[in-house]
């Protein structure tokens, strides 16, 4: 550990600092009071662009962006590439939706997902389900955040689960005292050192590589040395096709995450949310420069630590920047991967525990929650959820970490009918897609369940990537999980919606009238939504 003394004063002094923004955050806006959830777990509403741009960036590229996208460059190839063009395609995709979304939120004082589909459907089991699929979800996300500080405290020579305990101790802390006010604060170090660090990468390691010629040069010398038809520097005929389905999936699956709607509905106005959806694609410039850092590994002979016989590949980048920075900026980047993980896992905790407090607690177990009650409970249940994630790791194996958060996405995209489309129609009928998520899940899990990963020695739930060949078909291509199970969950939703209705099961044209939820309101932002009933 004496080798790394520098880099771990400078990390811990990063991190310290940080961590007294955080606590420091609770008198940063300060309301009179910060006893409700639109104070604690949105801020306010208030958040204009250039804290919201900071936010939202800090929440949507984490450290699963520093870690695990180099990481999957390194083992796989061109592959791991998928995440640029999804992070470039889903601003387009939902531009209009989450305007929509944050529109009908805000006038009506929605917190989560769950809330609106609670709300527009008139369906409480339904709501249930989008709640129980947004924590299920969001858990192995936070987890991934976990895996990105254990790769720096690896890479030091820091041994143990305790430091790695105490980090996330300290982020439990400060995001019960601040609420979302902690990462919105935080977020501006965070990226800012990001900024830097690659930045830096980018320039300083190819001039001792040779420049970029020979770092794809040295990728491509190992991809054609090894057997395995998955990697390669190319995509090949058989993953084409999982490449494309793989980036259109996580594209729309990205803001039906509850995280990604809490960044987004604690924005000031629309004008907000217009600007930082035209902005945030800058992000998707910085994310294709680190994901060459995989490819700068491999033309740097870096090898991943070695632990209980087995290659930790997630410490592929925090092994290169120490074989090339000077050990005091190896400290400064080590220090951005952990911040990096600190803000996405504590707007992810604050997220799942609202989804809790008004899906679950407030529904079922007390009605008449007052606002205090509500933000005492969501503060319980975000420690609650922060302990999960940290047991997550102690307990299950993330040796290809990337797997956590590609299965998360096969699980939240199944809420895309209930929530993406129900901001556009109301005619899906409630108990077809309570029977859409229902056999879509089960498609997911099922599929999920029979992909192996021989780099891994994972039998079952190995990845995302499908053979088509386990579907008869005679090929070697592979599709990505989610993608099919999302099929399946829109061909029952719709087959459900028409025997409900041809059954007379459906409300008819009662259905589709408007209510008199907006009666009241007179506000165009709303546009046509119309919801069944206040939540």
């Amino acid at each position: 550990m004496s080798e790394h003394l520098t880099e771990i004063v400078v990390f811990a002094v990063l991190f310290l600092l940080v961590s007294g923004m955080g606590f420091v955050a609770a008198r940063w806006r300060r309301p009179d009071d910060l006893a409700s959830l639109d104070e604690w777990g949105l801020g306010g509403r208030k958040f204009g662009t250039w804290i919201t741009w900071f936010l939202v960036g800090g929440d949507l590229y984490t450290a699963y962006t520093f870690v695990a996208v180099p990481a999957l460059l390194y083992g796989a190839g061109a592959t791991g590439f998928f995440a640029l063009p999804y992070t470039i395609i889903t601003y387009p995709l939902i531009f209009l939706v989450v305007i929509r979304l944050w529109s009908v939120s805000h006038v009506h004082g929605l917190v989560t997902p769950a809330d609106f589909v609670r709300a527009r459907f008139g369906s409480p089991t339904l709501a249930l389900l989008i709640a129980i699929t947004g924590l299920v979800a969001t858990m192995p996300y936070i987890a991934l955040q976990l895996v990105g500080i254990e790769a720096v405290l690896k890479s030091m020579g820091v041994s143990g689960e305790l430091p790695l305990i105490i980090a996330f101790a300290i982020l439990a802390a400060y995001t019960y005292q601040s609420g979302l006010r902690a990462p919105a604060l935080i977020a501006f170090v965070k990226d800012t050192l990001i900024y830097i660090v690659i930045l830096v990468a980018v320039i300083y390691i190819p001039t001792r590589l040779g420049g970029m010629g020979s770092i794809f040069d040295a990728a491509r010398a190992k991809f054609e040395a090894t057997p395995a038809p998955g990697d390669g520097y190319l995509l090949n005929a058989n993953n084409q096709l999982q490449y494309v389905t793989l980036a259109l999936g996580s594209a729309m699956a990205l803001f039906l995450y509850p995280h990604s709607v809490t960044g987004v509905l604690a924005a000031r106005n629309r004008g907000v949310i217009k600007r930082n959806m035209s902005a945030l694609p800058a992000y998707s410039l910085l994310l294709g420069l680190i994901a060459l850092l995989g490819y700068m590994a491999i033309a740097a002979g870096v090898k991943p630590i070695t632990a209980g016989g087995k290659a930790d590949p997630n410490t592929v980048v925090p092994q290169l920047f120490d074989a090339m920075f000077p050990d005091w900026f190896t400290g400064v980047a080590y220090a951005a991967i952990g911040i990096g993980a600190l803000v996405p896992a504590a707007i992810m905790s604050i997220a799942a525990a609202n989804l809790f407090t008004r899906n679950i607690y407030k529904e079922y177990i007390r009605r008449d929650a007052t606002n205090a009650q509500e933000a005492a409970v969501s503060k319980i249940a975000s420690l609650v959820v922060k302990i999960g994630a940290v047991l997550v790791i102690l307990l299950i194996d993330p040796q290809f970490s990337i797997d956590l958060q590609l299965i998360g996405g096969v699980i939240i995209l199944q809420t895309l009918p209930s929530v993406g489309l129900g901001l556009y129609t109301r005619w899906l009928h409630r108990g077809g897609l309570i029977a859409g998520w229902t056999a879509g899940m089960a498609a997911g899990m099922l599929m999920l369940y029979n992909i192996a990963n021989p780099a891994t020695d994972h039998a079952h739930f190995g990845g995302s990537a499908f053979p088509l060949a386990k579907l008869g078909l005679d090929t070697k291509m592979t599709i990505y999980a989610g993608f099919l199970a999302l099929a399946v969950n829109l061909v029952v939703a719709l087959v459900g919606t028409l025997i409900a209705r041809a059954a007379k099961l459906a409300e008819g044209a009662d259905a589709t009238r408007p209510s008199d939820y907006f009666a009241d309101e007179g506000d165009p932002r709303v546009h046509d939504i119309q919801l069944t009933g206040s939540h």
